[in-house]
């Protein structure tokens, strides 16, 4: 064993062992992994553990710059065609072009058709009464030939509807005439040099309110509209009386 050991000493020492260590490091550096573990401890004890470690964490860090160059060259241009490994199954339906996604859009309620204007609307859509009105008249007529049946049921509620969609929209009407009378005043205050005062939503309420009620006495409708009210609001008081108890 002491021989062993000044025999590698003298051969570390000599020209020819340097030769040699730089010759195992060269080998080193290249690969290490097909050197057996016995071959490893000996170049260990003939570089020392410090220059061992160095060179294999050379050898390493080599490795890792060359895989990430590999890595980065196939990431480099982002328009190459997109490559499958052969061990995965490509599946049935594969996207191969990405197709956007459609969004359904209703132009009621998209910000990009507009604000809505009722005078606008009611101006633009005003061919639309003289149509309900020919309607009107034919579900009048299909009434009349039907007599009884289910069929004279669905026409009535067809008519029924067809007339309160019609009052509510002249009662629409004339909020939008009660409106632009206001602002006409208010504009007309304006130009004489008053401060223009802007109604509350409750004062505009009382004011539509009042107009019904002149509406109704007018065509003498007004005291069967007060008995309908007074019934709805006894019923309403009496769900809220206490039950009697027996």
């Amino acid at each position: 064993m002491p021989r062993e050991r000044s025999c590698a000493a003298a051969a570390a020492g000599s020209p020819r062992g340097a030769r040699g260590s730089g010759e195992d490091a060269g080998d080193l550096r290249k690969d290490t992994s097909n050197i057996p573990f016995e071959e490893l401890l000996e170049l260990q004890d003939q570089l020392g553990i410090k220059t061992y470690k160095q060179l294999a964490a050379g050898n390493s860090s080599k490795k890792q710059g060359s895989r990430s160059r590999v890595q980065n060259a196939c990431v480099a241009d982002k328009h190459r065609p997109l490559e499958m490994s052969a061990k995965v199954r490509v599946p049935f339906l594969r996207q191969v072009v990405p197709i956007s996604k459609k969004v359904a859009r209703d132009p009621r309620f998209d910000d990009l058709s507009g604000e809505y204007n009722p005078e606008v609307f009611d101006k633009t859509y005003e061919f639309l009464n003289d149509i309900r009105a020919k309607e009107k008249e034919l579900v009048k007529r299909q009434l009349k030939k039907h007599r009884s049946g289910p069929e004279h049921e669905k026409l009535q509620q067809l008519l029924q509807r067809m007339e309160q969609q019609e009052m509510a929209q002249q009662e629409r009407k004339r909020q939008q005439e009660l409106r632009l009378a206001l602002k006409q005043e208010q504009r007309a205050r304006a130009q004489q040099g008053h401060r223009p005062y802007f109604l509350k939503r409750s004062e505009q309420r009382q004011l539509v309110l009042a107009e019904k009620f002149k509406e109704l006495k007018r065509s003498k409708k007004l005291e069967s509209f007060l008995s309908r009210k007074r019934r709805r609001n006894a019923g309403k008081d009496r769900r809220h009386l206490p039950l009697s108890k027996e």
